[in-house]
């Protein structure tokens, strides 16, 4: 009583390609090739229930996949909004991050562009903290599994903080908000960082040539975090300058920053560059200040120093004003409390906030030659 059904994955890029180059229909090519695969496989004598053959480019079987996409749209776990993504310029078609390799999609080797596109989402990030804590209850899954797992939901609990521009605002920017789970290292920043992808990085890129030069250059190389990692940090100085939080005659350059994701956070970074080795690798380049704010365990204040590794490590807090001697959690308490007791224009400075690397999946890879969205945009009743 064992079921062997067989089933063919008929729809997809692949076989619609080859139509085109063929320069027949998809349905065609496909079914065409369905019965000389089916011929060879019967030629074998395997035990397979032909009884039992779907493929999934037939009505009678997307027609449960368009079911369940309606029940889901229904409960509201179905959205439908604009979002940047991978384009393959020769497929034609959108790439995941992991598709694309040193900047050129994996199949065509084109280069790939960044565009915005309305696309749809299933809204896993509804249940971001049910996903992570139903990870405990896993006790038979691998640890290393689980561990990966929480990465990829990534929770993170810090501060978005707002950092007042110099002088007039710029194109409506009086401030430039950041996020941080590493607030206690304020006094160790020296500059801010915007994703090419930022209002503001757009903003400026439009009344500056270079800059748009150097979007466009961040945009078409790796998108994976891997990828972003790895590459080597590259920054623009927009010319703008903002106020230290705590140290009103401090100013700190503003960069746009190919290491900076549009889709974490605010799309912006305060760059500590003693405590973060990207932040290091970025400030070595640019010759920007590196200031220690943590003081390791059993380390000397008046002789510790930065080489090429940034310090990430626990410790206590130094060159950092009324923190100074607390532990790392104390510190990051006392900031909070002042960021948000000090009010910029009508609002506080600074606001708790917790954030998740998890991102709604994104179903945009439709083609001619793919199941149907069974959803009908009209301007008309």
């Amino acid at each position: 009583n064992v079921l062997h059904p067989m089933g063919w994955d008929a729809f997809g890029m692949p076989a619609e390609n080859a139509a085109m180059a063929q320069k027949v229909h998809p349905k065609a090519w496909t079914y065409d090739n369905i019965a000389a695969m089916k011929k060879q496989l019967q030629s074998m004598g395997l035990s397979l229930d032909w009884a039992r053959e779907v493929a999934t480019c037939e009505p009678d079987y997307y027609k449960h996949q368009q079911a369940m996409f309606l029940d889901m749209l229904e409960a509201g776990l179905v959205t439908r909004k604009q979002s940047k993504v991978n384009w393959d310029p020769v497929d034609m078609t959108v790439l995941a991050n992991e598709q694309v390799i040193d900047g050129r999609g994996w199949r065509s080797g084109a280069e790939v562009e960044q565009r915005e596109l309305t696309q749809w989402f299933f809204k896993i990030t509804a249940f971001t903290e049910e996903l992570l804590t139903a990870l405990d209850g896993l006790t038979r899954w691998p640890e290393k599994v689980r561990i990966m797992q929480k990465n990829w939901i990534g929770k993170s609990e810090g501060m978005r903080v707002r950092f007042p521009v110099v002088g007039e605002p710029v194109d409506g920017f009086d401030t430039v908000e950041v996020f941080t789970t590493r607030h206690d290292t304020l006094f160790g920043a020296s500059f801010l960082a915007l994703s090419p992808d930022h209002p503001l990085s757009a903003a400026l890129a439009g009344k500056d040539p270079e800059l748009a030069r150097f979007i466009a250059e961040t945009r078409h190389a790796g998108t994976s975090q891997a990828a972003i990692e790895t590459a080597e940090k590259k920054g623009y100085d927009t010319g703008v300058t903002v106020v230290h939080p705590f140290r009103p005659k401090e100013r700190l350059k503003v960069y746009v920053a190919n290491f900076v994701l549009m889709d974490y956070g605010t799309g912006a970074i305060f760059g500590c560059p003693a405590h973060d080795q990207r932040d290091l690798d970025f400030a070595r380049k640019y010759d920007l200040a590196v200031i220690p704010v943590v003081l390791p365990p059993d380390a000397d204040p008046a002789t510790f120093t930065i080489g090429d590794e940034a310090y990430d490590g626990d410790g206590v807090l130094f060159n950092s004003d009324f923190i100074d001697g607390m532990r790392v959690p104390d510190a990051k308490e006392e900031v909070a409390s002042r960021l948000e007791h000090t009010l910029l224009g009508s609002a506080p400075q600074g606001v708790r906030q917790t954030n998740y690397r998890l991102r709604d999946w994104g179903i945009s890879r439709q083609r001619y030659w793919g199941c149907p969205i069974p959803v009908i945009h009209c301007p008309t009743d």
